[in-house]
C-alpha cells in the first residue's frame, strides 16, 4: 500500500491517509467504498490528492511544498491536532469526494467547522467551499433547540482549543445564555447582579446528617428550583473548560463571582462531578482531574465568601466543604470558607463535624482544630458570649467521644482536641472523661506514660461524683490518677463543708452525708492500693537485685580454674 502512494499524511499520529495523484486497482481484500472513493486497510487509507486538493489550500500547499523537495515518492507529513482526528479528516474526505456537499447536524457541525478552517477550505480554493457552508449553518444557532446547542457544545470537548480560538465557542455559549434567559422567570446573569439580602435564600437545610463524609445530599437551599434552575442539570454533561468558559463569558469567574444564582450552579454542578468518574482522558478516577476543576471551586468558594452567613447556614457552609474539598480547592479559598465556618461553629452538630480524613484517619482531625481555633480566637477578642462557647465545648466533648474508637488517632491529637478549648467552656468535665475512657479502651497497648499523660487534660475538680467514683475503680486509668482525682473531690467536699454561707444556692450546696462518706471511704481503700502497689513494687526490686547478684557469683564460679 505505501508503495503506491505520492504522500502520506499523519493525522494526530493515529492514523495515515495515502494520497495518491491517480486511482489504482487494489487487491479485493481492501475495503473499497463508491460514494468514498478510497481504500482502507487498518490505520491507512488511501485518497485521490486531486480531489482533496481542489478543496484544500492547506492540502494543496503541502503537496506542492512535497514535490518540490528531493525526496523519494512516498514521502509523509504529519497534521497534528486535527479535530476529530482519524474519523474528522474522513469526515472531510467525505465532503470533498461528494462534490462539495454533506449533510450538516448540530452533532457534526463544529467539527467540520474547525476542520475547514484548519485545511482552509475557502472561497478562494472553491466556490463550493466548506467554510462558507458552515458559517451559513451557524448563523442560525439562535434558533436552534436546547438540546441541539448542547449537543454542539459536547461535541467541542475534544478539539476545546481550536473551537474557542475561532470564536465557535463563543457564539455556542451566547446562544446557550440567551436560551437560559429567555425561558427563565427570573434570570440576573446577563447584568452580573449582586447577591440578594433576602431571608428566601437563607432557610436552614434538611436535618439529615453526613455521617462520616459519606452523603453529599444537597441541603435544601443548594437544590436547583424547577422554575428559575431548571437548567442546572442540563449543564452538568458539559466539561470544566466549558463551564469556565460561561463563566467567564458572563463576568463571573474567580473573584468577580457575584451571583448567588451562579454559585448555587457551580455548587451543583461540582457535587454531581463528585458522585461520577472523571471524564477526561487517560484519567482512571477523579483524584488526576483535579486541576481541571480547581477554578471552579474557587469560584464558588468565593461566591459563597461574599454572601457568607446570609445565604449559608452552618450545615449549607460544611457541605460546600465537603463537596469541593477534593477538587482542588486553593489554599486561600479553603482558608476563607473554614473561617466562615469557624465563625459559626456553635451551631453546628456532631453530623457535620463528622468530616471523612485524607492522610489515613477515619476523620479530618486537623480541621475540627482548626475550626475551633477560629472560634476560640473571636472569644478571646470578645466576638463570642459565655453560652456560645459552653456550647462549642459540649460539641467538642461529644466529639472527641465519637473518634476515640479510631485506632488512627495518636495521644498527641486527642490531647490537641481535649485541650483546644479554655477551662471556662466547660463547666463539667464527665464528658472528657467519657470521650478518654473510650480511648483507653480501645487503645489497651499504651504505656503508663502515655495513659497519664492522656488523663492531664482533665480538670478533677469539675467531675461530678459519680464519675471519680468511676474513675477510681477504672483498671485503665494509673493509681496515682485515681488518687489524686478523689483527693481533688474531697478537697472540693471539705471546702464546701467549711464555707458556711446562708446566701449559698442549693446547686452549691455539697453532697449528701452518704455520698461524702462513701467518698472517703473510696479514698482510704484507694490510699491502701496505692501502699500495696509499692511494696510489692519493693518486693520485685529485693528479688530481682538477689537474682543478679547470684547470676554474677554463679558467673565468677564458672571462670575460676579447676586446682585439683
Amino acid at each position: 500500500m505505501q508503495e503506491l502512494c505520492d504522500l502520506k499524511v499523519h493525522v494526530n499520529e493515529q492514523h495515515t491517509f495515502l494520497l495518491h495523484q491517480v486511482l489504482i486497482p487494489q487487491p479485493t481484500h481492501h475495503v473499497v467504498s463508491s460514494s468514498f472513493l478510497s481504500f482502507t486497510t487498518g490505520n491507512l487509507s488511501l485518497l485521490l490528492q486531486r480531489v482533496l486538493c481542489s478543496f484544500s489550500g492547506k492540502l494543496k500547499e503541502m503537496v506542492s511544498q512535497e514535490r518540490q523537495r528531493s525526496q523519494p515518492k512516498g514521502s509523509g507529513v504529519g497534521i497534528m491536532e486535527f479535530p476529530g482526528g482519524a474519523c474528522g479528516f474522513e469526515l472531510v474526505s467525505r465532503f470533498c469526494y461528494n462534490n462539495g456537499s454533506i449533510a450538516m447536524t448540530p452533532s457534526n457541525i463544529c467539527l467540520l467547522h474547525c476542520s475547514a478552517i484548519l485545511l482552509e477550505m475557502t472561497e478562494d480554493v472553491s466556490s463550493c467551499n466548506l467554510l462558507r457552508q458552515t458559517e451559513t449553518f451557524l448563523d442560525g444557532v439562535f434558533h436552534w433547540t436546547w438540546n441541539d446547542i448542547l449537543t454542539a457544545l459536547k461535541s467541542c470537548e475534544p478539539f476545546f482549543p481550536t473551537a474557542d480560538s475561532c470564536g465557535l465557542l463563543q457564539k455556542l455559549v451566547s446562544s446557550l445564555l440567551a436560551k437560559i434567559a429567555a425561558n427563565s422567570e427570573m434570570m440576573p446573569l446577563l447584568s452580573a447582579t449582586p447577591f440578594p439580602s433576602s431571608s428566601s435564600s437563607s432557610s436552614s437545610p434538611d436535618t439529615s446528617g453526613f455521617r462520616c463524609s459519606s452523603s453529599t445530599k444537597t441541603p435544601e437551599p443548594m437544590k436547583p428550583c424547577s422554575n428559575r434552575e431548571w437548567w442546572f442539570d442540563d449543564l452538568t454533561i458539559l466539561a470544566p473548560s466549558t463551564i469556565e468558559k460561561i463563566m467567564k463569558t458572563l463576568g463571573a469567574y474567580g473573584t468577580d463571582n457575584k451571583n448567588l444564582v451562579l454559585t448555587r450552579f457551580l455548587l451543583h454542578y461540582l457535587k454531581t462531578v463528585v458522585q461520577r468518574p472523571c471524564s477526561g482522558v487517560g484519567c482512571g478516577n477523579l483524584g488526576h482531574c483535579k486541576e481541571e476543576y480547581g477554578g471552579l471551586a474557587d469560584t464558588a468558594v468565593h461566591g459563597v465568601a461574599l454572601m457568607g452567613r446570609t445565604a449559608f447556614s452552618c450545615r449549607g457552609l460544611f457541605w460546600v466543604l465537603r463537596v469541593v474539598s477534593g477538587l482542588g480547592l486553593s489554599k486561600e479559598c479553603r482558608q476563607k470558607l473554614e473561617r466562615l465556618m469557624g465563625l459559626v461553629l456553635d451551631q453546628a452538630t456532631l453530623d457535620d463535624l463528622l468530616v471523612s480524613g485524607h492522610d489515613g484517619g477515619v476523620y479530618d482531625v486537623n480541621l475540627v482544630l482548626r475550626l475551633v481555633r477560629i472560634f476560640v480566637s473571636t472569644e478571646e477578642g470578645g466576638g463570642a458570649s459565655s453560652q456560645r462557647l459552653k456550647k462549642v465545648g459540649r460539641l467538642t466533648d461529644k466529639y472527641l467521644g465519637e473518634i476515640s474508637p479510631d485506632q488512627s488517632l495518636k495521644v498527641s491529637k486527642f490531647l490537641e482536641v481535649a485541650e483546644s478549648l479554655p477551662d471556662s467552656a466547660r463547666d463539667c468535665f464527665d464528658g472528657v472523661y467519657r470521650a478518654l475512657d473510650i480511648y483507653l479502651e480501645s487503645h489497651p497497648t499504651l504505656s503508663t506514660e502515655e495513659r497519664t499523660r492522656l488523663c492531664g487534660c482533665l480538670n478533677y475538680e469539675k467531675l461530678t461524683l459519680e464519675a471519680c467514683k468511676d474513675l477510681a475503680k477504672n483498671p485503665r486509668v494509673p493509681p496515682g490518677v485515681a488518687v489524686q482525682a478523689l483527693v481533688s473531690q474531697h478537697s472540693k467536699l471539705h471546702i464546701g463543708t467549711d464555707v458556711a454561707d446562708p446566701s449559698r444556692t442549693p446547686a452549691a450546696s455539697p453532697e449528701s452525708p452518704h455520698e461524702k462518706q462513701q467518698l472517703k471511704l473510696s479514698l482510704q481503700r484507694m490510699q491502701c492500693r496505692v501502699k500495696e502497689l509499692e511494696k510489692a513494687c519493693r518486693n520485685m526490686k529485693g528479688q530481682m537485685s538477689k537474682m543478679v547478684k547470684t547470676k554474677s557469683m554463679n558467673h565468677s564460679n564458672r571462670g575460676m580454674p579447676r586446682l585439683c
